[in-house]
């Protein structure tokens, strides 16, 4: 317990400290913890710490991990791809979905829905990834949110990416600054749709996402430890 509250402490320092770097007030940064690979116990600890919004990749682990009646003000994203057969179930398990990354998913979302679902777009800023998804281009993205903003259930909140892993600073910077400009031109076309969220930084390089806009990171080993299996 004292470890993972100091490092949740230490994370919390860290987000201060680079938001006064880049003028900005801490408080406009959300702390996602990502639990990927680690049990529901270490999530519990996180918890009482005072930690509420947590990011698992997927859907499965998801499922097998949490239980049903989670605590209450315990919220539960999920930040990985999601395949369109376990839309059903992740419609159930999650309190909004991070990583909507075509328009064909959003439809099927949207078709199992009786209630709002706060969703981010996941934008594809390492361009030359082909491991990563994601709308790869602004007239893919803005095609795809004409008809998404007619939607009656899913609420766009913003839009997340990944960095490109092991590159330097100079690339990531680059692809995080992206992300923002992508941002501010959705808003221009799309002044009736929120895109307050901008979800990018992992451990590895978040205080520079948080420099070039971020408004919420996603941290998993820096504050649960190395991955206990893969």
């Amino acid at each position: 317990m004292h470890d993972v509250h100091s490092r949740w402490q230490a994370i919390l320092e860290s987000i201060s400290l680079s938001a006064g770097k880049a003028g900005r007030n801490a408080g406009e940064i959300e702390l996602m913890a990502v639990s990927k690979t680690h049990p529901y116990e270490a999530i519990s600890e996180l918890f009482a710490c005072g930690q509420l919004l947590f990011g698992e990749n997927r859907v499965q682990e998801a499922e097998q991990k949490f239980p049903v009646d989670r605590p209450r003000g315990m919220d539960l994203h999920l930040i990985g791809h999601l395949q369109s057969n376990k839309a059903k179930k992740a419609v159930s398990l999650f309190d909004a979905i991070d990583s909507v990354d075509s328009l064909k998913l959003a439809q099927k979302l949207e078709s199992l829905l009786d209630k709002p679902l706060p969703i981010l777009l996941e934008y594809k800023t390492a361009v030359n990834d082909s491991a990563k998804s994601g709308f790869e281009t602004p007239d893919e993205l803005f095609s795809a949110l004409e008809q998404i903003s007619s939607f009656r259930h899913l609420t766009v909140k913003g839009l997340m990416t990944i960095g490109p892993l092991g590159a330097g600073e100079k690339e990531t910077r680059n692809a995080f600054a992206l992300l923002c400009k992508t941002a501010q031109m959705a808003r221009l076309r799309f002044p009736h749709l929120d895109f307050s969220t901008l979800s990018m930084g992992m451990s590895q390089d978040y205080g520079w996402a948080i420099e070039e806009g971020s408004t919420r990171i996603r941290i998993g080993s820096a504050l649960f430890g190395a991955r206990e299996y893969v």
